[in-house]
């Protein structure tokens, strides 16, 4: 008895854990056509919910989630390509709507300042080390050396 309830335990907890993703899609908003909604859900899942920012609009249960879920359904039915739903999305709420962004030269410079920063870093460091090293390891020519222990005789 005690094996069959934790095993129907087991399958509730894991039902009630995967049951978040599955009902931010409202039946209402699911295309009659099985390739467009497999098309809208791939979609879905690429964009970034503006209020959760922390997951896709398909995962979100937000308004404004529903609203773009709404949108990308109506651009598909519309005739658009995915590439023209995704580029219209951008358009209207900017690059940050795609939870992987687009590589672009402002993306590279952003991804590039840090290491391009480190290895600035670094070669300042290594010349300032050879100056100091080259310094400290010249020996004393005669003059300087008689001058020197004429100085500390006195």
């Amino acid at each position: 008895m005690s094996t069959r309830f934790s095993l129907a335990s087991l399958i509730l907890l894991l039902a009630l854990l995967f049951a978040g993703a599955a009902q931010a899609v409202k039946p209402d908003e699911v295309l009659a056509d099985p390739a467009l909604e497999a098309r809208a859900r791939l979609l879905s899942e690429g964009l970034r919910c503006m209020v959760c920012q922390n997951q896709s609009i398909d995962e979100s249960d937000a308004d404004l989630a529903r609203d773009l879920r709404i949108l990308v359904r109506q651009r598909l039915v519309a005739g658009d390509t995915d590439q023209q739903v995704m580029d219209y999305i951008v358009s209207r709420y900017g690059e940050f709507v795609l939870l992987k962004p687009r590589f672009s030269p402002r993306n590279a410079l952003l991804w590039g300042t840090p290491v391009l920063l480190l290895l600035v870093g670094g070669i300042f460091i290594v010349l300032t080390t050879r100056s100091h090293r080259s310094l400290a390891t010249k020996a004393l020519s005669a003059e300087e050396q008689a001058a020197l222990d004429k100085m500390l005789s006195d």
